[in-house]
């Protein structure tokens, strides 16, 4: 494995010159001998790898959308070391099984660390917990139903019970599926497109649900992808009264709004879907005062025939790797919002804590996993760049700042655009 020396970059933290490292995969205070690449950062910013703690693969069963070798690589792209997948493959990765397919073929094409997130019930019917101790002997490192949530209180009270015997962190997707039956957020803009609305209280019942039982159970709950106000003070005040709860939004949250679905372009279609201006200011108040822990992606590719048709028929989601970096430092930290180590920290250690990942630093003696920005660098977000292999992201034609040049993944060079 190469030895590598990183010269001249600018701590994220502290915005001083540092040399950095690397050998045998692995952070050092010195090499044992010359450098095999010297890395000149000048005029870049170094930090830890981004890890992206909810996003999708899809493989094994959907590579028509997205593989885990396009999928890293487009991670890679975005500056992230770590990704975890989430279970709605096909078939589900709800037993140890796929759990080893999907780290074997990481293993051998992927250009990121893969970490998978098993069912929290088998086939994500929500009827029976699936085998969680042998996927965790397999390699998951969080159970959740993904974009289904966790369909009863009992289920959910039994599943965080059987997590916690074997350590494994539960994440739920939050929807009250019996009054969320809609293409986008309910509100006067839905109703003058015609569309059926997904109401706020969707999100809002199902966090009281979860913190309730995790209050109960005095067990830790991670709520995915909060996109509104209410849902964000309740989450809130259940912190101050001291529950175990974690919690994460997406750049598109605290960046867009329901306004940009009146063209009817499905690239703005996702579930939660986007909110109103009010709860987009309110994700960024609970980025900046703590209450949110974690930015994620959820990258979620799909073929252009799955999204380019009717608005309501379309399938939710976006792809989020290689623009998550760029819009966060543009929405968030280029207005003040937060500065770059609290950004930082919330697209690294907060989710390597949550998901026990022990990466999202650069600490020396852990795995060299490290992102290399040109922060003052504009650009405007292309298709033609894209290397998902899907382009369903709602960011192309915008200009964004803050681009990523190199990641380095356990020492090994996954992108590179200095050479």
């Amino acid at each position: 494995m190469k030895r590598i020396e990183i010269q001249n970059a600018k701590h994220f933290e502290t915005n001083e010159k540092v040399t950095l490292f690397v050998e045998n995969g692995v952070f050092v205070d010195a090499l044992s001998d010359k450098a095999d690449e010297v890395i000149d950062a000048e005029g870049l910013t170094v930090m830890p790898g981004l890890v992206d703690m909810h996003c999708h693969l899809r493989e094994p069963g959907y590579e028509y959308r997205e593989d885990i070798k396009t999928g890293t690589m487009s991670a890679a792209k975005g500056g992230f070391s770590s990704v975890c997948c989430m279970p709605n493959t096909n078939p589900v990765c709800d037993n140890a099984a796929v759990v080893e397919g999907i780290l074997r073929k990481a293993e051998l094409v992927g250009s990121a660390n893969v970490f998978p997130i098993g069912a929290a019930s088998k086939g994500l019917a929500g009827k029976e917990i699936a085998e969680m101790g042998l996927m965790k002997e397999a390699g998951i490192v969080a159970v959740s139903d993904d974009g289904k949530p966790i369909a009863t209180a009992n289920l959910l009270k039994k599943v965080m019970e059987y997590a916690s015997d074997f350590d494994i962190p539960v994440l739920n997707h939050c929807e009250d599926l019996s009054i969320a039956e809609g293409a986008m957020n309910d509100g006067a803009v839905a109703t003058s497109l015609g569309l059926r609305g997904i109401p706020a209280i969707a999100e809002e019942i199902m966090i009281s649900r979860d913190i309730q039982t995790a209050e109960y159970l005095d067990m830790p709950i991670h709520i995915c992808h909060v996109s509104t106000a209410r849902g964000i003070d309740i989450i809130r005040q259940a912190k101050k009264r001291g529950v175990k709860v974690t919690c994460e939004t997406c750049p598109h949250y605290f960046s867009l709004t329901e306004d940009k679905c009146v063209t009817y372009d499905s690239n703005f279609k996702m579930n939660p879907p986007l909110r109103t201006e009010a709860d987009r200011v309110a994700v960024i108040e609970g980025l900046k005062d703590g209450t949110i822990d974690c930015i994620v992606t959820d990258h979620a590719p799909h073929h252009i025939d799955e999204k380019d048709i009717e608005f309501s028929l379309a399938n939710n989601g976006i792809i989020g790797f290689e623009t998550a970096f760029a819009v966060g430092y543009t929405y968030l930290v280029k207005p003040g919002h937060l500065t770059l180590p609290e950004m930082v920290s919330k697209m690294t250690i907060n989710p390597s804590k949550i998901l026990r990942l022990g990466r999202g630093t650069l600490d020396k003696g852990v795995p060299a996993d490290l992102t290399l920005v040109d922060l003052s660098e504009k650009f405007v977000y292309s298709e033609e760049e894209i290397l998902s292999k899907s382009k369903n992201s709602p960011y192309i034609g915008e200009s964004l700042e803050g681009r990523v040049k190199v990641t380095i993944t356990g020492g090994k060079i996954t992108y590179d655009e200095l050479r």
